[in-house]
Order: structure tokens, then sequence, then C-alpha cells
């Protein structure tokens, strides 16, 4: 039998560890119960385990280490030596705690680290509150830290707003995969929703330029997630069931997961199935532009106009969607793990609930705009190794294939005529992260990754009263998109108070289209192009200790968005009476971010951070005036339009602060508050200045959370100032649709608070009940830049059972 397994370890390069493992306990002080999902990871990063559903783990790896530290939101860290451990007997206690100091993080460098080690602004959320806030979908979860600003375009949406960028501007890594595609627009995306709130396991946002680790696009920050992952020490079938309803939108919600273990093999496997109805706004302190007076039907083949017997339903916003995920993990030794994971994501259409409030001449401009089914399919295999070398202690290979569908289908009322233009990428990826820890605490990571998109676009246009089928322009050329980069970090603790890190990055981006496929219907002066792009991206800091409880960090950081498909390719209606043309000679642009990260702490009882950042975005690609074969206005999809083209035409910059404090009023009474204020401003094409459109205005949240043995309740106020006129951006303000009208008949974004309370009980270790009530007062408001009207009072019921 040996021996078969010996060549199984030499198939998968490795060798199979038959040493007995060394076990350690982990349990809460009060009342010695086992902590299960303790992370468990020593001074230099990479080398981690977490304890299974019993509170253990195998930490045989961690042998002579001089600080291992037990880490667990809600508990105070403890670091011990590996010779302490042996004078407990590997008994570890864990002391609760509300206040959090110690995160391991991966988003700054890829790595697991102490968040402390990090010059940085990076904010972990706490997994364990999922339960609690229940989120109705991934956006809303970011939402919920009260740092990221979430605009919705419709009820299937959620485009974070991160330090005065979005969009294409900030960048997605799944499980270290890079969602980001070459289709990323500039606009509002909602691919975020694609994710499972439920299958999370860590969730972290990485504020600023992180261009150095993530390439391309992490401009104004990263978020990065990491889904649940099987447990090695599980030997039977365990699982959850959960169940959620909300009254605004009649949300029916259901997950289930099934996870087992077998010493080296274990399988997790998930489902969730999301139902969304139309969604009513609250009634109180409201707008008359907010109201849903009419909608749109079409009977018998003609297109109607008709009254909505309760204008506060916004009719025309539900929608549904399916998520699958499996995980399998095989641990071949000691040294070595190799992960694979699926994930499949599909809803059904999606109203693009802006679109159909639009009028023209007081009537509505659409009879129907939908985005068609949102599909993301993602396959990886991941290699962890550890073996000490010159050149390496740790070594992560991810190889990833991704697949993206999406759709455009519209047709304006009254018209015959359905556009439905149809988009598909095939993204392959390739990340060889390496780890090289040295003496002193100091250590180096790099790496290698490739990146290729493949990205086909068709559309068509059927008459839908003669059934006739015909092509039409298609959104994007087909084309590809490559990216190939070498990157590193070193860090390195200069004494006991002050460290050093720095990184850099080299991009080469290359991409080539063929707009063969619209020579048809837009004659452009070009059949195919290709461009090719350099860039060099580093970043510098300090982490200044002038006690334990007290760090100044300053940080230097550049970062870069090289031109993407969409950018060069794409020919679209941005607004009402425009229309965008594709411009083959765009460049990068690049970030220069400069901000200064104070963080400190009284004795884990009250903690306070503050961040000062300003970020220049120099030769921004921005929508400018152009011409098509020297007309500045063409016929698009019916309409005359003004022909639009991005360009490298203008600079842009964002300066802010952001804050937070965190106070244990007693040992059951957290109080939590974060605000965010920023600015930004854009260059236009006469020279002057405008406010910059995603830079929301100044927003925050303040949270009372009571915990007491079973029972978990939230008190939670969320605010966003107003935005008057005179403060919008140009380009809003063309957008009546979407805004309240002021005393002048302008468009503004009013200011508003709402109250939410979120509580749950834990009845029984396998009965876990949530209750809810969002914007307690039924104000009638809508987020800034959002196209749909935010729910009014909203009760939420949830169940989770386990076993």
């Amino acid at each position: 039998m040996k021996k078969y397994l010996f060549a199984f370890g030499i198939f998968f390069g490795l060798g199979i560890d038959f040493l007995i493992a060394q076990q350690v306990l982990v349990t809460d002080s009060s009342n010695k119960q086992a902590l299960g999902g303790v992370l468990i990871y020593s001074i230099h990063p990479g080398r981690s385990v977490v304890t299974d559903s019993k509170g253990q783990a195998n930490i045989e790896g961690f042998k002579d280490q001089k600080s291992i530290v037990f880490q667990l939101l809600g508990f105070e860290s403890k670091s011990v030596s590996w010779a302490e451990l042996l004078a407990v007997q590997f008994n570890i206690e864990l002391t609760p705690s509300q206040i959090t100091l110690d995160v391991a993080i991966i988003a700054a460098n890829r790595w697991r680290q102490n968040v402390q080690d990090v010059p940085g602004k990076v904010r972990s959320l706490d997994s364990k509150q999922l339960n609690l806030r229940s989120p109705s979908n991934t956006s809303d979860w970011l939402g919920s830290s009260g740092e990221v600003f979430v605009q919705k375009s419709q009820l299937g949406g959620g485009s974070p707003m991160i330090r005065g960028f979005s969009a294409n501007r900030l960048l997605y890594a799944i499980d270290g995969v890079r969602m980001n595609t070459a289709i990323f627009r500039s606009g509002n995306l909602q691919n975020v929703i694609s994710l499972d709130p439920f299958t999370l396991q860590t969730t972290e946002i990485l504020f600023g330029t992180g261009s150095v680790m993530y390439g391309s696009d992490a401009i104004g920050g990263v978020m990065a997630f990491e889904t649940l992952t099987p447990d090695l020490g599980e030997q039977a079938v365990s699982g959850t069931i959960f169940s959620r309803y909300a009254s605004a939108y009649s949300e029916k919600t259901i997950h289930a997961d099934l996870s087992y273990g077998s010493g080296k093999w274990s399988f997790l496997s998930s489902l969730s199935h999301f139902d969304y109805g139309d969604l009513k706004m609250g009634k109180n302190k409201g707008q008359e532009s907010y109201l849903r007076k009419t909608y749109q039907t079409t009977e018998n083949g003609t297109d109607l106009q008709v009254a909505n017997p309760d204008p506060l339903l916004q009719v025309g916003s539900g929608y549904d969607q399916l998520n699958l995920m499996q995980k399998i993990r095989f641990k071949a030794s000691e040294e070595t793990t190799w992960d694979y994971g699926f994930h499949y994501s599909k809803s059904t259409d999606i109203p693009r609930y802006d679109r159909l409030i639009e009028k023209r001449e007081g009537n509505l401009r659409f009879a129907r705009w939908n985005y068609g089914p949102q599909i993301w399919m993602m396959n990886t295999v991941k290699l962890t190794h550890s073996s000490a070398s010159n050149w390496f202690d740790q070594v992560k290979v991810i190889l990833a294939h991704q697949l993206f569908e999406e759709s455009r289908i519209n047709r304006r009322f009254g018209q015959a005529d359905e556009f439905d233009r149809r988009e598909k990428v095939n993204a392959a990826s390739l990340n060889v992260d390496f780890l090289k820890n040295f003496k002193g605490e100091s250590y180096l990571t790099y790496g290698l990754e490739s990146v290729f998109n493949k990205v086909n676009s068709e559309a068509r246009v059927t008459d839908v009263v003669l059934n006739q089928i015909t092509s039409t322009s298609a959104r994007y050329p087909n084309s590809e998109w490559a990216s190939i980069a070498a990157y590193g970090s070193f860090h390195s603790k200069i004494s006991d108070n002050l460290q050093f890190q720095s990184a850099i990055r080299y991009n080469y981006t290359g991409l080539s289209a063929d707009f063969t496929n619209n020579q048809d219907f837009f004659p452009l002066p070009f059949n195919k192009s290709t461009n090719h792009y350099h860039s060099v991206t580093g970043n510098i800091g300090l982490i200044f200790r002038p006690e334990p409880s007290f760090s100044i960090s300053p940080l230097l950081s550049t970062g870069f968005r090289a031109p993407n498909v969409d950018d060069i390719g794409k020919i679209f209606d941005s607004e009402p009476g425009t229309v965008m043309i594709p411009n083959p000679n765009l460049k990068p642009e690049y970030a220069y971010n400069a901000e200064i990260n104070l963080n400190k702490h009284f004795q884990n009882r009250f903690s306070v951070d503050f961040t000062a950042f300003y970020t220049l975005l120099d030769q921004a690609m921005v929508r400018r005036p152009s011409t098509l074969d020297g007309q500045s206005k063409i016929i698009y999809a019916g309409e005359l339009s003004e022909v639009l083209a991005l360009q490298n035409a203008a600079y842009a910059k964002v300066y802010g602060i952001q804050t937070g404090l965190e106070f244990a009023i007693t040992k059951k009474l957290l109080l939590t508050s974060r605000y965010n204020w920023q600015k930004g401003v854009e260059e236009l094409e006469d020279e002057s200045i405008s406010p910059s459109r995603h830079a929301a205005p100044a927003f925050g949240l303040t949270r009372l959370s009571y915990h007491s043995g079973k029972l978990k309740l939230e008190i939670s106020s969320i605010y966003n100032a107003e935005r008057r006129f005179e403060n919008m951006p140009e380009e809003e303000k063309g957008k009546p649709a979407i805004y309240a009208i002021d005393e002048n008949g302008n468009p503004y974004a009013p200011g508003w608070t709402i109250f939410n309370v979120t509580s749950s009980y834990e009845f029984a270790k396998w009965l876990y009940l949530t209750f809810g009530i969002e914007n307690i007062s039924d104000q009638q408001y809508r987020s800034y830049s959002s196209g749909i009207v935010a729910s009014g009072r909203n009760f939420t019921f949830g169940i989770k059972g386990s076993f």
C-alpha cells in the first residue's frame, strides 16, 4: 500500500508525510468551549493554519518558531513561542474582546500578514456578522462596513465607490484571482453581486492604489474576497441551511452548504437561490419625482403607459439569481496542499430601472431595457507548497479560468426594433507567488502574473411586430487582451518601533481588436488595431510606533489602468443624444497617491483610526467630443447623436479623510462609528473644473452592538450628506430622472439618515434565528447617483439550521 501512496506523491511532485502531527487545542477562557476558525500563523507571513470545529489544528510546521499568533475576531490575539506551547501542553485559551486590534490579512501583498505590519489602510469585515446583518447581496455586505459607498442603478446592482473612484478603477479579487475583465466599463458595474455573500470566509478592502500586487485597475482600491474552504479536520458530514425573507422586495432566499473531510481529502458544496420582487420605496420625507406614477407594459403588440396603482412600488425591478460552489482540498503532505474551486452564478434578466423611468417630452422613453442573464463561472486549481530553500520558503500557484456572459436588451417605447447586444469573455490567468523569510522578521514576496482575455461580441435586432431578426452593430470589436507582469515587495523591521515596506511592479499589456464585425454599420477609418503598453508602478511606506499602542504610517504609492476593450472598442449610447465610438490611440492612465494613517488604542477598550489621502490621476481617460468620418453627429439606434470618444485629455484629483472609532462601553456593549469625506475634481474639455462623479458626498455609519450569550443586537444609523446642484458633476446634471428637483427646478441629491436594527438569537447550537428592521422611519430616499430609490421600512427574517 505504501508504495502506491509513494507513487501517487511522486506524480504530484511532492512526498507524503507519515509523521504523527502535533495538535493544538484552542478554547474560550470564559467557558472553556472549543473555538473553531482560529487562525494560527507565525511572525513570518504565509505560514498559517485554521482550527477545525473541535478547536484543534496541526501545528507541526511551526516547530521552534519564536512567535506563533492565535487570532479570532471577537477575542484578544495571543502570541506565544514554541517553547511556551510545550509548557502549556499545546492548550491555548483566548480571552473575549470586542475591540479588534490584530487581523491577519492577505489583500496587501497576496500573503497572510498582520494588518499592523501594513502601512496602508485595510479593513477586514467580520464574516461572523454575515448571519446577523444578513445582507441581500455582496454589495450590501460591503456597504455595511460604513467605508464603502454603494451606488445602484437597479435592484440587481451595487457599484462600490472607494476614495472617489468606481467601476473599472477598482479591482475585485476572488480566492486570489482577479475578476476584472477586458470589458469592465467606466460606468457603474454590478459584477460584485455575482458573488454569493453566504459563501464568503473573509472580506478585505484595501484602500488606495493596489496596482503593485494586482495590476491594472487597482487605482481607488482592491476588494479581496476569500470563499469558504473545506475543513480537513472534519471526518463526518456537516452542513448548514439558511433561509431569509425581506418584506420591502418580497425577497425569498435559500442557502445550503454541505462539507465532508476524511484526513487528506475534504469537500464542500454550496447552493444559494435568491428571489427578489419589485422594490417598494418609503413614504416619508420624499420627493415627487421619485414616485413611479406610471409604468410601461405591452398588450397585443401595443406599448402602453399605464397608471401605477401604488406609486411607491418600483414596478420592473425584481429578478432571480442562482449560485453554486464546489471546493475540493487534498493535503498531499504537511508541506503541500492542492485546492480546486468551482463557482457559478446566473441571474434572470435584470431590469435596468434608471432607464425604465427615463422620459422624453413627458412620455416614457423605453418599453424595455434589461440586462440579460448575467453569468459568471470560475474554475481554479491552487497549489501551496512549503519548502525552505535559498529562493523561497513557500510558493503558491493559482491557475484559473473564468467565463463571463452579459447582454443588453432594449426597445424604445412605441417602436418595433428590439436590440439585443451580447458579450462573452473567456479569461485565463496564472499567478505564481513566492515568499522568502529572512532573519530579523524581514521578508520578501515576489511573483509573476499572466492574464489573457478573449472577447466575443455580437448583436441582433428583432422586429417585434413582424418577428424578423436581422444583424445590427455589436457593442465591442472581437478582441484579445493580455497582461504579463513581474512584481516584488520587501518588508523589513528596522527596529522595535520602525518598519519599512517597498514594492515595485513591471506590467506589459497588449490589446488587439478586430472592428470588421461593425463595418456594415459604422465604416470606421480602420479595421484592426494593435496596442502595447508598458507600465511601472511602486510604493514605499513606513510604520512608526512611538509606543506599542500608537502607530503612524505614511505611504506613497502609484497605480495604473491600461486601456481595455471597453475603452478602445465600444459603441453605445452613454446618455440620451450621445454615442461613444472607438479610439484606438488611448494610453494608460496613472495614479499618484500619498496618505498617512494614524492608529491609537487604549487597553483593549477604545481604539481610533484616522487617514488623510490625496490621489492625482494623470492622463485620465475621459469622454470628449470626437468625429466619425468627419461627422460630429451620426444616427445611432434611430436617433441623431453627438459623437464622443474616450481620450487621454484630462487630470483628476481626489482628497479626503477616513476616520473611525471603537469603544467597548462594557464587555457586552460596543460602539462603532465610521466617517468618510472626500472631494474630487476633474478637468473638462474647456479646461474648467467639475466635481468628480465618483467622489460621493460625505457618508458614514454609527453602530451600537450588544452581545450577551445567545443574543446579539445591533442598532445602527447610516447617513449621507447632501449634494447641491452647484456641486453636482456636469455629467450628472444631464440625468434629471434619477435626482430630486430643487426650488429652481435643478437636479440635486438630498442628504438622508436612516436607522436600522438587526438581531439574532441562538436557540440551540443547531438553530439560529435573525430579525431586523431596516429604515425604521420608512424614509423615502435615493443614494447619490443611484437610479433606483432605496427600500422603505423593510422587515427581515432569517432562520439557520446546522448539523
